[in-house]
């Protein structure tokens, strides 16, 4: 049988585990109490940016860079005739990467009726299907919310040709579970290098930054990232800004429907 002695240490073993689990869990909910605080008090007089006023639908797209949002502060700013109407944010990358803000971005997103938006981080050297399969397992759409993501943007030493193999497995693996076809995420360059137009069926989000009305590029687009610096109330850091291409009609076509389930 253990001695006392013995007795007594693993009691005090595991008094100092129970003990020290206990100050970190505090630390982090103080933490987190100051982050959103600081969130909260963070305003604006604009958004810091030029805004492209001819487009009628603005929004962002957010991860955990932009660490606790006040998503209340962001649902209220306005800027003359322009508010934030939707905002994508970061839910996987890779294989078994989450990101540490999407569950509570995704949640107070749409608490504060912000239409939402998720993208998967892709890593190019990864199994499509299987990442698509870990964005399926995080990400559960409900009606009203924008089409998934998939955001592409380096090929980390594959080739052009396994890229597009792998790229297409995600596309088509995330369009048989949601029944929507997803939107690409990359900037001009990458896509004319490494998509195009074998790629061109599937809806755009272009990045491309400080151009005065418009990306260039020459297929179609429907969202636009036109800006990585705006300010928005509610954020402690710089935040990315974007614009919908059409008009509130399209842009409500556009959203998962009212008898979609998943």
């Amino acid at each position: 049988m253990p001695s006392k002695s013995r007795k007594k240490k693993f009691i005090r073993w595991v008094l100092s585990i129970a003990i020290a689990v206990v100050v970190v869990a505090a630390a982090w909910m103080g933490y987190r109490f100051l982050a959103y605080a600081r969130a909260k008090s963070t305003h604006y007089a604009e958004f810091g940016i030029s805004i492209p006023n001819e487009y009628t639908i603005h929004g962002i797209d957010v991860s955990k860079y932009q660490n606790i949002i006040a998503w209340e502060e962001v649902k209220e700013m306005q800027v003359g005739h322009i508010k934030l109407g939707f905002a994508f944010i970061k839910a996987t990358e890779g294989l078994g990467n989450t990101d540490p803000q999407f569950k509570r971005n995704w949640r107070k997103s749409r608490s504060n009726d912000i239409i939402r938006g998720a993208y998967h981080y892709f890593i190019a050297t990864k199994d499509g299907k299987m990442q698509a399969e870990h964005f399926i397992d995080k990400v559960s759409l409900e009606p009203g919310d924008l089409p998934p993501v998939l955001d592409v943007e380096q090929r980390y030493g594959a080739s052009k040709a396994s890229l597009q193999r792998e790229v297409k497995r995600w596309l088509e693996t995330v369009e048989n579970y949601y029944h929507v076809k997803p939107i690409i995420y990359t900037n001009v360059d990458f896509y004319n290098q490494n998509l195009g137009n074998a790629f061109d069926e599937y809806p755009l989000w272009v990045a491309h930054y400080y151009q005065p009305q418009q990306p260039r590029i020459s297929r179609d687009w429907i969202f636009w990232q036109h800006s990585d610096e705006g300010n928005v109330n509610g954020i402690t850091y710089k935040v990315d800004f974007n614009v919908f291409s059409g008009d509130s009609v399209e842009f409500r076509n556009l959203l998962i429907p009212a008898e979609a389930q998943y």
